[in-house]
């Protein structure tokens, strides 16, 4: 693929061919799979009962300090896959019930999962969810429009000086505003199956843009500052919003003492209800008890994708 000679699909652009060399997000030419399984934990509309028919994939372009996937972002672990295995896998998701796919950190792979979508367009009947970090190329991301939709992204940081220290970038900020923008060009509305609307608990979200924020211990004015850039850039009804309390110290946080503790309540509490008085209603707001490793995927437990033991390359 010629995306591959000289990548740069991510803003890292490492112009690495990844035909014969691995970039910074440290994969190949070759679609790498960790996990493929109905999942749980997401937003509500994007769960429901059924749960999400999630795909992670191995690597990653931004690999955090903190990242509770670690195993896969900076081990790259997962098995080889083909385009076919993969479009065979999205329709067993399908066929297991999923309300959707769910493509976790896909940026790496985008042309292979664009050709898995094409080989099963008539056959797939629910929803792709791109579920990113956030960190991504605006014109990348033009590539997807009419492949996914439903965006379901990151904006980790405002001051880049964070993203410097915690994920090693200085671009974070501005390069995820861009992706941003025109992934709610490509989806303008929250649209939910059924006429439901975001009041509803069982609404399932058909297409649109879920922007996620998880809240860091010691950085909430950070956190504010988000909000109110969203706040006056953004129509507030053209996307929905997630608030996360889910950060749990793990692999490199003991070197980061500033960080290696849980969110207290205070610093919490106080950026939910920034949100709120910034008018922004159709807001997830995560229980405090969604806190622990315990909320991490195993990832030793493959799912389905062990079915493909036999075709794929074991890494």
């Amino acid at each position: 693929m010629k995306e591959f000679e000289d990548c740069q699909l991510c803003p890292r652009k490492c112009h690495v061919n990844r035909h014969n060399a691995v970039g910074f997000c440290g994969v190949s030419d070759t679609v790498k799979l960790a996990r493929a399984a109905l999942h749980y934990m997401e937003e509500p509309c994007i769960s429901g009962t059924s749960g999400s028919g999630t795909v992670f994939f191995g690597g990653c372009n931004l690999k955090c300090v903190y990242c509770q996937n670690y195993r896969l972002s900076h081990e790259n672990y997962g098995v080889e896959v083909s385009v076919e295995n993969l479009s065979e896998i999205f329709l067993e998701l399908q066929r297991m019930g999923a309300n959707n796919i769910n493509l976790v950190t896909g940026v790496m792979y985008i042309p292979q999962i664009m050709q898995a979508i094409d080989l099963i367009r008539k056959r797939l009947t629910i929803p792709i969810v791109y579920n990113s970090s956030g960190y991504e190329n605006a014109e990348t991301i033009r590539l997807l429009k009419g492949y996914i939709d439903i965006y379901l992204v990151d904006i980790k940081y405002y001051d880049d000086l964070y993203a410097i220290r915690y994920s090693g970038v200085k671009d974070y900020f501005g390069c995820t505003v861009e992706a941003v923008r025109e992934m709610l060009h490509q989806q303008q509305r929250p649209v939910f199956f059924e006429g439901k609307t975001f009041d509803d608990e069982t609404a399932l979200l058909q297409s649109g843009v879920i922007i996620r924020h998880l809240v860091l211990p010691g950085l909430r004015q950070d956190s504010i500052r988000i909000l109110r850039y969203l706040a006056e850039a953004f129509d507030k009804d053209s996307y929905l919003l997630s608030i996360m309390s889910q950060f749990t110290p793990v692999y490199r946080c003991s070197e980061y003492k500033e960080i290696n503790r849980r969110v207290t309540t205070f610093e919490y509490d106080s950026v939910v209800k920034e949100a709120l008085r910034l008018g922004m209603d159709n807001t997830y707001i995560q229980g405090r008890d969604s806190v622990g490793t315990e909320y991490t995927p195993d990832f030793e437990n493959r799912g389905i994708l062990s079915r493909y033991d036999s075709q794929v390359s074991q890494l």
